[in-house]
């Protein structure tokens, strides 16, 4: 068997401030194969965000390992897309796709070539001389996902990236981001609280624990694609998961709650 692209295997993560300690997570082991989309569920506070913090290299670990297989040599490890606030405020919608690939001094021609490919993919291409300022919360997040894809990274990180959004960009995006990722066949690990989000893009979701966040179970999706969120919603074996996420989330959450 291949090696997995991303491995972690025991991690644990202890925050300490003034003189106590929390754990965030413990003991937390995982592969994740070149290509899976992978979905992270689990309660609030289960330490989601820090697994994916510790992966891009934002927080360090406590104890264990992970490593994250490379290709080309050239290439970043990983880009991150946040929930919010990802958009670099003084750049135009086009300065901020091309960011990573100008940050490796990349060829002023392919810049523009990846920067004009993506823009378009994300709808965005009559916006490029716009600034953040200028844009709605959805066209925010399409510049985030662009300049991610854009830069062309080992794998992809994604925090919430549509949860503060409308029902309807929310559908919207998934379909792009989907789309995108059918092209490019990215490494995704991707956190949602949305347990019908996670059943429309994964082929994995891993669900977790309430603090300290462990990883409770691993279900594969196998549901043909494309797929839609009509054919999910309609789909019985895609109810019965449905079903049971919902369960272990309850539980988890009424757990921590003693």
């Amino acid at each position: 068997m291949e090696q997995a692209k991303i491995t972690i295997e025991q991690l644990t993560k202890v925050f300490y401030k003034k003189g106590q300690s929390v754990t965030a997570l413990e003991e937390v082991s995982l592969d994740i194969q070149e290509g899976e989309f992978v979905c992270l569920v689990g309660p609030s506070g289960c330490g989601k965000t820090t697994l994916l913090r510790i992966l891009a290299g934002l927080e360090q670990l406590s104890t264990g390992d992970f490593s994250i297989q490379q290709g080309e040599k050239k290439r970043p490890l990983q880009s991150m897309v946040f929930q919010e606030k990802g958009v670099i405020p003084w750049l135009t919608v086009e300065g901020n796709v091309a960011f990573g690939l100008k940050m490796r001094h990349l060829p002023k021609k392919t810049v523009q070539e990846r920067t004009a490919y993506y823009l378009k993919k994300v709808g965005l291409e009559k916006f490029a001389h716009l600034y953040p300022k200028e844009l709605s919360g959805g066209m925010k997040q399409r510049v985030s996902i662009a300049r991610a894809f854009a830069n062309d990274p080992e794998i992809l990180l994604m925090d919430e990236p549509f949860a503060a959004l409308d029902e309807q960009n929310k559908f919207i995006l998934q379909e792009e981001l989907l789309e995108i990722w059918a092209e490019t066949k990215k490494t995704v690990l991707f956190i949602t609280h949305s347990i019908d989000e996670a059943l429309l893009l994964s082929d994995k979701i891993v669900l977790m624990s309430a603090q300290p966040g462990r990883i409770s179970q691993v279900i594969t999706i196998d549901s043909p694609r494309p797929r839609t969120m009509e054919k999910v919603r309609a789909d019985p074996v895609m109810t019965e998961h449905f079903v049971n996420i919902r369960a272990h989330l309850d539980k988890e959450v009424q757990g921590s709650r003693g």
